[in-house]
């Protein structure tokens, strides 16, 4: 990232699903003049679902870090669980809206990735302040 950077740092409880709605809308604030029109929505698209696997699919908390700069946001996501999440096995798993987390990523996201933390991952991915084609 190039040029000044801004940023963000918040720890979600475990299962706390409020704090995705708290996290989108600090987000929304952090890049309220950044990027062009509808590279925000991108952005809290991409970070709603990284937040909200880390808390369905973990028994720990999360920490979220959103780093942004005149050309580039980038989003982390830390959990404490090493490797990636295995299948659910909670009554709404067969819903239709489980499964397209990592999709999104692959289809919206600049660049996006997967690496160890310690005893967990970090999941991360970057915009560059464009339009989603």
């Amino acid at each position: 990232m190039s040029g000044q950077s801004t940023r963000w740092r918040r720890r979600v409880g475990r299962a706390d699903l409020s704090a995705v709605r708290e996290v989108r809308g600090a987000l929304r604030d952090m890049l309220r003049h950044w990027g062009e029109a509808g590279a925000c929505d991108v952005a809290e698209l991409l970070a709603t679902e990284l937040v909200t696997n880390a808390l369905i699919h973990t028994d720990h908390g999360a920490e979220v870090t959103a780093t942004v700069a005149p050309d580039a946001l980038r989003v982390e996501v830390r959990d404490h669980v090493a490797g990636l999440p295995g299948p659910s096995h909670a009554p709404y798993a067969d819903d239709g809206t489980h499964g397209r987390g990592l999709v999104l990523l692959q289809a919206l996201a600049d660049s996006w990735g997967v690496r160890p933390d310690g005893a967990g991952k970090v999941v991360w991915f970057e915009l560059n302040g464009k339009a989603a084609a």
